[in-house]
């Protein structure tokens, strides 16, 4: 009998490290996972050491192949999925030059506002995107721009750029590579052309030897170094870990939508080869595939999970995520408590880097139970916030997710009721990992062909809306009064002239 074979998938997020292994019906078999270190030098700012990064994903390997009882030549592929628009910088030996700049951190914002008055219209159009810092241009210009020496290194050839995806490929394999999807979140590639563009790179004054070559989504870019793992394995799936989460849905039709609940939340809907434009979305490549790009449009909620990891972590009301669906069911009701989670400011649909965050409602009677509550409702107001938007390009009957909020029934069926549209929770909720795993093993016919991916995505359980349209368009109209008196908090404080007063 033949060894089994399985695909190796390294999911690289905000806060950890995994490495997952995936067998040729999707299951999971083995699984290992890592944190590291998150670093805060200003407020405003986040930074990762890409080392930490790189030694916590090796262990997660060794962990994930201990566990499922593989050994290196039971690895047919290797699959690369990760969190966005975080920019590192590192020498050709593979040694970073500067912490990595993580798509959280504002220390651009007010550069991005002056680019944004005379630019905006231009690198909307060319990339999709509305101009943020949360994109890998300001960042990357920034640390061109700081650190010492490194402009004119960059300009000799002698430093790489890339986003984490980039990074990991390096130093698995030597090669300084990326895909479309990740290219299309720096704000440097034309997602039309399908190249990094030399007017953006003007204007963030980027010069071209830096970036990477940018190649499918889908194809063989290396082999793993043989003293890493003991054998030289092909590293064939690269996408960023939102385009990689909509893949493992399965969801490859236009019109398809999936949200990612995780530190934060990010819902996007798949409009085929067609490029449409939203004034407060995103336009992003979600993968490229055999030839051809598809696109997608995506709302970015900034904080979601994050605001979770707040209860329990900064006002310590609790110990466990967990712990807030057992305290949001105590109540009927939010009892008029709304919370705004902005600790970044506001990302789609409403791009205001200087909204904060504001819990509005409170009364002496105002316990964890409504804090809890209100903290789940606001995942489930912002989602809807970004469907609202979608649903003016594309039709939308139901709402597939993942992520580790998935777990929590009380924000489903929330979510059900103030969408008014069925919610769909897959048995395998590793949906990120697993599509870049299903990337990896297209490009080396581990699997056929998206049909056969297709057949292997099952529902574990639907949510239908059970609240009625009266009260689901009352409570929503209240959320959309809190985010008023949240928008702008950052400039009153400052004491600047803000629009939204």
């Amino acid at each position: 009998m033949d060894e089994e074979k399985f695909i190796l998938s390294l999911d690289e997020g905000t806060t950890s490290a995994r490495a997952i292994i995936f067998d040729a019906e999707g299951n999971v078999r083995g699984m290992g996972q890592y944190e590291f270190p998150q670093y805060y030098p200003r407020p405003g700012w986040v930074e990762h050491d890409p080392e930490e990064i790189w030694e916590a994903q090796l262990r997660a390997i060794r962990t994930a192949m201990e566990r499922a009882k593989a050994g290196a030549g039971n690895i047919e592929a290797m699959g690369i999925t990760n969190q966005r628009e975080t920019t590192v910088v590192w020498e050709k030996n593979g040694r970073p030059l500067h912490r990595a700049i993580v798509w959280q951190c504002r220390r651009t914002a007010e550069m991005i506002e002056e680019i944004k008055r005379e630019y905006g219209d231009v690198i909307k159009e060319k990339t999709g995107l509305v101009p943020d810092a949360y994109f890998s241009a300001s960042k990357l210009k920034w640390l061109l721009d700081n650190v010492p020496g490194l402009r004119e290194r960059a300009r000799r050839g002698e430093v790489l750029f890339g986003t984490v995806d980039s990074f990991l490929i390096y130093r698995l394999t030597g090669e300084h590579v990326t895909d479309y999807s990740n290219a299309s979140r720096t704000m440097l590639f034309n997602i039309k052309r399908l190249e990094w563009d030399g007017d953006l790179l003007e204007i963030f004054d980027v010069p071209q030897e830096v970036l990477p070559e940018v190649r499918e989504s889908s194809e063989v870019y290396g082999y793993t170094r043989r003293e890493l793992l003991g054998r030289e394995i092909p590293v064939s799936g690269d996408a960023g870990d939102q385009q990689a989460a909509l893949f493992g849905q399965a969801a490859f039709d236009s019109g398809m939508v999936k949200a990612t609940y995780g530190t934060g939340s990010f819902i996007l809907a798949n409009t085929g080869k067609t490029v449409r434009y939203s004034d407060n979305l995103l336009t992003t490549i979600a993968w490229g595939l055999n030839g051809r790009v598809s696109y997608a449009l995506e709302g970015s909620v900034f904080v979601t999970g994050a605001a979770v990891q707040w209860l329990r972590d900064g006002i310590k009301i609790i110990k466990r995520a967990s712990e807030t669906e057992e305290l949001a069911r105590r109540l009927e009701s939010n009892e008029g408590v709304y919370f705004v989670p902005a600790f970044v400011g506001l990302g789609a649909p409403y791009w205001d880097q200087f909204a904060r965050g504001m819990i509005i409602g409170i009364t002496r009677g105002t316990g964890r139970e409504h804090l809890a509550r209100a903290t789940l409702e606001a995942i489930a107001y912002l989602t809807r916030d970004v469907i609202e938007e979608m649903r003016k390009l594309v039709g939308i009957k139901e709402l597939k997710v993942d992520g580790g909020a998935t777990s929590n029934d009380f924000l489903l069926q929330f979510q059900a009721d103030v969408l008014g549209r069925r919610v769909v929770r897959p048995v395998v909720k590793e949906t990120t990992a697993l599509g870049a795993a299903y990337l990896a093993g297209l490009a080396v016919d581990y699997w056929e062909g998206v049909d056969e991916i297709r057949g292997l995505w099952k529902a574990e359980r639907v949510f239908e809306p059970e609240m009625d349209e009266e009260t689901r368009e009352r409570l929503y109209h209240r959320w959309k009064e809190a985010v008023k008196r949240a928008l702008g908090w950052a400039k009153v404080v400052e004491g600047q002239p803000d629009e939204h007063m």
